[in-house]
């Protein structure tokens, strides 16, 4: 990363919607109301434009200092919310439950944002996920419902810890299949924060090292409420192993053919590392990168030392499979 850019991060405020950046609800096919931002390179000579899905129980909001920072670089940046959660409503039966029925609708969700948003600005076209985003990133390329020239994902959920490494998915999709089938599919699958017992000390612990970066989520919560997202329903659970299985399927990924960067860290505590390592061996023309001790779940949010790095790999990816079109 160039000093100026490292300069540009630390004077961006991580608790303010840029100035030039303008958020907006659009409405989806069915109907559904969907939250987005968008923000333009102003007096910089367009370099692109890229879309960024956030992580299960994510909002752009936490992730306003990377975006910008493509920006800076001269991209048209857009995010947006999954239906179900932050901005873009609810499905549960109350406000702290993320649900959704089945997977396939955010694939749906994301290919009709992918047309509008493609034909809206200028190319190259990139598309980035996050851990559930890049798990529906991953799956969209292999159904080719989307078309970017490059993809990336950061630690993609294809496998969910803790505790599932040893237990084959199958079994566990069973056994929560059971479970929804005695009783409404939308009540949560446990009380309190997104995993039973998670204090605010173990969350961090989960998904970043950096103290002020994961203090901004905190205070993005209570500055927008509705931002607010506690436990996934039974019925997010299901959905989860059912799509997870439809993309260890044979001959499922080994369709995606353009290239995409995978980041991922050994030291995950939310999605299972092996189960992306596994992944990015089947995709031809992945790029495979891997983050140790030094890094948790959120790349993006983690320590400047981690996020340079992390940064710098996207930008050179980028540069050499998305070059700027003449």
């Amino acid at each position: 990363m160039k000093p100026e850019n490292r300069k540009a991060i630390q004077d961006f405020d991580r608790r303010a919607i840029p100035k030039d950046a303008v958020e907006s609800q659009r409405t989806v096919g069915d109907g559904h109301s969907v939250r987005q931002i968008d923000w333009s390179p102003q007096g910089r000579v367009l370099r692109g434009s890229l879309l960024f899905m956030p992580g299960r129980g994510d909002f752009y909001e936490k992730y306003l200092e990377t975006l910008d920072y493509w920006r800076s670089l001269g991209w048209h940046v857009t995010a947006a919310d999954w239906r179900g959660q932050s901005g873009s409503g609810r499905l549960g039966t109350n406000d702290s439950i993320g649900h959704i029925d089945d997977f396939g609708i955010w694939v749906d969700d994301l290919a009709e944002l992918w047309n509008d948003w493609k034909a809206a600005t200028t190319g190259p076209h990139v598309l980035v996920g996050h851990s559930m985003g890049g798990h529906l990133v991953l799956r969209a390329l292999a159904e080719r419902r989307v078309d970017p020239v490059a993809a990336v994902v950061t630690a993609p959920m294809l496998g969910l810890q803790p505790g599932t490494t040893f237990i084959p998915t199958s079994w566990l999709h069973w056994l929560v299949r059971l479970v929804v089938s005695r009783g409404d599919p939308r009540r949560s699958a446990w009380r309190g924060s997104e995993r039973p017992g998670w204090s605010q000390s173990s969350r961090i612990e989960r998904l970043t090292h950096d103290q002020p970066r994961f203090e901004d989520e905190v205070w993005w919560r209570a500055e927008r409420p509705e931002l607010d997202l506690a436990s996934p329903s039974w019925g997010w659970i299901e959905a989860a192993f059912r799509s997870i299985l439809l993309m260890r399927s044979p001959g499922f990924l080994e369709t995606v053919d353009l290239p995409v960067l995978i980041a991922a860290t050994t030291a995950d505590r939310l999605v299972e590392f092996s189960a992306i390592e596994r992944a990015a061996s089947r995709i031809a023309t992945a790029q495979f990168e891997v983050f140790g001790e030094e890094a948790r779940h959120e790349l993006l949010r983690e320590e400047d030392k981690v996020r340079d790095r992390i940064l710098s790999l996207i930008d050179q990816f980028l540069d050499t499979s998305a070059p700027v079109e003449s």
